[in-house]
């Protein structure tokens, strides 16, 4: 390093802790002659200060939920613990974010806000009183919820300026997603079902079973000689849905058993099952309908899909952006 390159690093160094000595000075001193600490630093991060008292603001309210009854002792503290650790670092990276904000003049008119604060309304269908009432039962004023709807469009406008318009979600990209979420996207295939049974006790023998079944495979002899599957179940079967239209109700094989769902995935409306043993007793099914739910098409599916790809990369480059920022600060914390 040359005499001048050290020379403003010298002063560099002793600008910015001459500051933070001053900021600290002027904490620990505000009440000395009764020998109290007002308030204390517990953090720096770079040329600003976390205070204790800003800590405890955002710690409160975590700190009573994990206080009310429910948790055991160890519980507490191993909550106390983490949600301490997790509220400093959220600290750290709005001071770092906030640093960003004013490196790169980045502001908020007042009718933003105002606009901001219109929208909540109409959107909830509040009254200027209604909206204070509801502040006020947390604990804020119009004023304190104008600071934090400022901070929000703030940081907004940071991502958006640092992250967001770098982003480019590609049509090859929704087209991937949407193939690998064709669960989600394709067609659904239901089945409406009525059922016969005859309930097994759990207590029952195995000769008992069998005797039971030997009556379930009598019902099925009936069914195969083509009777109505209603008419045999309003006589035979232990069920009360037996005489609904619905029958059952609409499944997708998957909310199925898989004993069940093996015994249908390849039936027609109209057919039937053999006889199933199930927990409730042995069964037989009957298909009264089958319901094809088509899916949505990858034209109307693109927009939804861009959202979420874009809202997962954005939060990504922001965790990733806030690390690095983090990596090249100075950041102390003091306990």
């Amino acid at each position: 390093m040359d005499k001048l390159s050290e020379q403003i690093f010298c002063k560099a160094f002793y600008v910015r802790h001459f500051f933070i000595f001053c900021a600290f000075c002027f904490v620990m001193t505000a009440d000395v002659q009764s020998a109290e600490v007002v308030d204390r630093i517990v953090a720096v991060v770079n040329d600003d200060i976390i205070l204790l008292s800003e800590f405890d603001e955002s710690f409160k309210p975590y700190a009573d939920r994990i206080m009310a009854p429910g948790y055991s002792l160890d519980e507490k503290r191993r909550r106390l613990f983490n949600a301490r650790k997790e509220i400093l670092n959220q600290l750290i990276d709005q001071k770092l974010t906030d640093q960003q904000i004013k490196q790169s003049n980045i502001t908020v008119r007042n009718d933003e806000i105002d606009g901001a604060i219109e929208r909540l309304k109409e959107a909830n269908f509040f009254t200027d009183e209604e909206l204070i009432e509801m502040l006020g039962a947390e604990g804020l004023t119009l004023e304190d919820y104008r600071k934090r709807i400022k901070n929000q469009i703030l940081q907004a406008k940071l991502v958006n300026f640092e992250i967001k318009s770098k982003i480019v979600i590609t049509k090859e990209d929704i087209e991937s997603y949407y193939k690998s979420h064709s669960d989600k996207y394709g067609g659904i295939k239901k089945y409406r079902l009525s059922n016969i049974i005859m309930k097994v006790p759990s207590f029952a023998s195995e000769e008992e079973k069998l005797v039971v079944l030997k009556k379930m495979e009598m019902v099925l002899t009936e069914l195969e000689k083509d009777k109505p599957f209603d008419s045999i179940a309003d006589i035979y079967s232990e069920s009360s849905y037996s005489s609904d239209e619905d029958g059952l109700g609409l499944f997708e094989l998957k909310e199925l058993s898989p004993g069940i769902q093996e015994s249908i995935k390849d039936l027609k409306t109209g057919e039937f099952t053999p006889v199933i043993d199930t927990d409730q007793g042995y069964q037989i099914f009957y298909i009264k309908e089958i319901v094809d739910i088509p899916g949505k098409s990858i034209k109307k599916a693109s927009l939804e899909i861009e959202d979420m790809l874009y809202k997962a990369i954005v939060d990504k480059k922001f965790r990733s952006w806030i690390d690095n920022l983090r990596k090249i600060s100075h950041i102390k914390i003091i306990k």
